[in-house]
């Protein structure tokens, strides 16, 4: 069997945490977390962890590496998964250079799987979640950040695979369980 890479992607608030963990359980894999980058960074240089130290260490790990920095950096954590995996997941790929970064590395192994949720169900969500929750306006400020800033539209874009997370998490479930079906993936 080919090994597969399928990375998670979308908008705030879109089910990305519940397919991981669906895909985790299931098919018995790993993921990468593009953000343990930053906790990575942070740990060796013995930073608290904070908002204003994550934020300076992913803004200066961006200007080290440009926009594919968490690509870049995480390319060792996904080879060496590979090699005792045959199926890794991706959690927290946003930018359009880090997309091109893996599509380049890895080519026809690369899928992308974009979950979809309207502004809203999403802002319902998000305002109702026990960590972290935000106000509408909150979610559509990070909305334009994220899609302005770090370019999570192109990603999102050029998915090979769109779940429309609007109903129950069986639902997900299913759309999921469908996309397996044509990946045929084993771990």
């Amino acid at each position: 069997m080919n090994k597969i890479i399928i990375a998670i992607i979308g908008l705030p608030g879109c089910g990305k945490t519940e397919v991981i963990n669906y895909l985790m359980d299931k098919l018995k894999c790993p993921k990468v977390y593009f953000g343990d980058v930053v906790f990575d960074v942070m740990k060796e240089k013995n930073l608290e962890i904070n908002e204003i130290n994550e934020r300076q260490t992913r803004e200066k790990l961006r200007e080290q590496y440009g926009m594919a920095a968490m690509a870049i950096k995480s390319l060792p954590k996904i080879e060496e998964q590979l090699e005792k995996q045959n199926i890794v997941l991706i959690e927290s790929l946003y930018s359009w250079e880090e997309y091109l970064t893996l599509k380049e590395k890895f080519s026809d192994q690369l899928k992308m799987a974009a979950v979809y949720s309207s502004p809203q169900t999403r802002i319902n969500r998000l305002k109702n979640r026990p960590k972290r929750p935000l106000t509408a306006d909150e979610v559509n400020s990070r909305d334009k950040a994220q899609i302005e800033n770090l370019h999570q539209a192109g990603p999102i874009a050029v998915a090979d695979y769109t779940i429309v997370n609007e109903g129950s998490v069986e639902e997900l479930r299913q759309q999921m369980d469908n996309i397996l079906k044509t990946l045929n993936p084993k771990s």
